[in-house]
C-alpha cells in the first residue's frame, strides 16, 4: 500500500467519524425553528457565508435537480462553484460539492477540525441558556459555508433544508431567491395549507434580492408576490417572463427549448426524464440569466449546452438495472408522485409496473399510493433502514384502507421486496420495477444495484 493510499484510508475513517458526530445531534426530521445559533457560530468563524454570492432555492419538489442545473451552467462559464443540497442519496459528502465534485474526506475532516471549537462554544452557550444544542442541519450548514469559503468558490448554490424562514441556511443573504413548485409537505411543521407553507418558504426573500419562481398554485404565488413586494425585490415568474416552449422525448432524456428572459434557446439536450425536469431546466436558465446579467444578457451557447448536457440527478428516475429494468425515483410526496406518474406514461413503454414503496413517518403515504395505484400491477410495501420509516405493518394497514388489497404485498426486508419484484418482472414481458417513496429507500437500492451488478 502506498503512502497516499494510507492517507486516503485514514481520512475515510475520520470522515466517517465526522458523520457519526453529526448523527449524534438532533436529526433533520426535527429541526429547530431558529436562526440565532447558526448565525452565532458563523459570526465566530468570521461570517464565511459573506465571502461569495449565494443563489438560494426553496420549494417542495425539484430543488435538488434545479440546483444541479444552475450549478452546472455556472460551472460551464468557468466559475468555481459550491453546491449545498440535502439529503444525500448514498454518501454524506454528496451534500457539499465544490466545482462539480463532492468534497473529499480530507476536505471534510480539515474543515471539521477548523469549525469544531466554535461549535463547542455555541453548544456551551446554548446549554447555559437552557436551549437545545446545535442540530445536525445547523452544524451541516456551518460546515458547508466554511468549506465554500475555504475553497474558495465564486458562487454558491444553496438548497434550503426545510421551509425557508427559519431554516438554518437562511442566515445567508442570497442575491437570488429561487422557488420551485410549492405544494403540501411537512405539514406538521410548515402549515396545513399551500398558502401557509408558501409564507414560510418566502422567508428566504431578502431586501435587494431578485426572486425567480416556477409557476405556482395561486395561493403560493400570492404569498411570494407579497413577500417580494415587502422586500422591494423584483420577481421573475415562469410562463410570464420565461417559459419551457417545447420538450421532445429523446434517447436517454429529452430535447427542450426555452424562452428565457434574454433570448430563445432551442434544441437543448437534457439527459433527464420527465416533463418536470424540462420545467426545472427553464427555471435554471432564467436564474443563471438573472445572476450573470440581471436578465438582460443572452446566455452563451457552449456553457449552457455543456451545463445541461452533463447534468445528473441521482435518484430521480434513475436507471439502476436492466433485464429487468429497474428505476429509482425519490418521490416522497403526492406532488412528486404525480410527476413520476406523468414521466412513466410519456418516457417509458411498459405494460405492467411493480412499485417497491417505503415512506418516512412524516410523509403522506396515502396520497402517494392513491397516485401510483392506478398504474400498478403490484405494490411491494417495505421500509428502509431509517428509524423514521413507517413500519411495514402500519404502512400495509394504511394502504389497505385506501387501495385494492389485491395489489399489496408486504416485506419486512427491502432486499426481499426488491428481489421478488425483479423476479416477477423477469417472469413476464414488458414489466418494469420502480422503487420510490423515500430518498433513503432510493439510496439503499442504488447501492444494492451497484453491488449486485444489475446494469451489467
Amino acid at each position: 500500500m502506498s503512502d497516499r493510499d494510507e492517507i486516503n484510508d485514514e481520512f475515510a475513517e475520520q470522515g466517517r467519524a465526522v458523520y457519526e458526530a453529526l448523527l449524534a445531534r438532533t436529526g433533520e426530521g426535527a429541526p429547530q425553528p431558529r436562526l440565532e445559533p447558526t448565525r452565532r457560530a458563523l459570526d465566530l468563524l468570521g461570517d464565511p457565508q459573506r465571502a461569495y454570492p449565494i443563489i438560494q432555492l426553496a420549494g417542495t419538489n425539484g430543488k435538488t435537480s434545479t440546483s444541479r442545473m444552475i450549478e452546472g451552467i455556472l460551472r460551464g462559464y468557468g466559475l468555481r462553484t459550491g453546491l449545498f443540497t440535502s439529503p444525500h442519496l448514498v454518501s454524506f459528502n454528496e451534500r457539499i460539492v465544490v466545482d462539480g465534485e463532492p468534497i473529499s474526506n480530507e476536505t471534510l475532516v480539515r474543515n471539521w477540525e477548523d469549525i469544531q471549537p466554535y461549535l463547542n462554544m455555541v453548544d456551551l452557550e446554548l446549554e447555559e441558556a437552557g436551549e437545545p444544542t446545535l442540530t445536525f442541519f445547523e452544524v451541516l450548514t456551518v460546515l458547508g459555508f466554511a468549506v465554500f469559503a475555504d475553497a474558495p468558490v465564486d458562487v454558491a448554490v444553496v438548497e434550503v433544508g426545510m421551509g425557508g424562514e427559519w431554516d438554518s441556511t437562511n442566515v445567508a443573504d442570497a442575491a437570488i431567491a429561487v422557488f420551485t413548485p410549492i405544494d403540501l409537505d411537512h405539514t406538521n411543521r410548515l402549515g396545513s395549507t399551500i398558502a401557509e407553507i408558501a409564507r414560510t418558504k418566502s422567508g428566504i426573500i431578502k431586501p435587494a434580492a431578485t426572486v425567480v419562481t416556477a409557476a405556482q398554485h395561486p395561493d403560493a404565488m400570492a404569498q411570494l408576490k407579497n413577500a417580494a413586494e415587502l422586500s422591494e425585490a423584483p420577481i421573475v415568474v415562469q410562463d410570464v417572463d420565461f417559459a419551457l416552449t417545447s420538450d421532445v422525448v429523446a434517447v436517454g432524456g429529452q430535447v427542450i427549448s426555452v424562452r428565457g428572459r434574454a433570448g430563445e434557446y432551442t434544441d437543448l439536450y437534457l439527459p433527464l426524464y420527465g416533463d418536470h425536469q424540462g420545467q426545472n431546466a427553464a427555471l435554471a436558465v432564467a436564474t443563471v440569466e438573472t445572476f450573470l446579467g440581471n436578465g438582460l444578457q443572452r446566455l452563451s451557447t457552449d456553457p449552457l449546452t455543456e451545463g445541461l448536457t452533463e447534468v445528473e440527478s441521482p435518484g430521480r428516475l434513475q436507471l439502476v438495472g436492466i433485464e429487468p429494468t429497474v428505476l429509482v425515483d425519490a418521490a416522497h410526496n403526492p406532488h412528486g408522485a404525480r410527476s413520476l406518474e406523468a414521466a412513466l406514461g410519456k418516457y417509458f413503454d411498459f405494460r405492467e409496473i411493480v412499485f417497491v414503496l417505503g415512506v418516512l413517518g412524516d410523509k403522506d403515504a396515502e396520497g402517494i399510493l392513491e397516485v401510483l395505484a392506478p398504474l400498478a400491477a403490484r405494490i411491494h410495501l417495505t421500509a428502509s433502514t431509517s428509524t423514521r420509516s413507517v413500519p411495514v405493518d402500519e404502512l400495509t394497514d394504511r394502504a389497505r384502507a385506501r387501495i385494492d388489497p389485491r395489489l399489496l404485498h408486504s416485506f419486512d426486508s427491502l432486499e426481499d421486496a426488491v428481489f421478488e419484484a425483479r423476479e416477477w418482472a423477469n417472469e413476464g414481458e414488458s414489466r418494469l420495477v420502480v422503487v420510490t417513496g423515500s430518498v433513503v429507500l432510493a439510496g439503499e437500492v442504488v447501492v444494492m444495484a451497484e453491488d449486485n451488478g444489475w446494469k451489467k
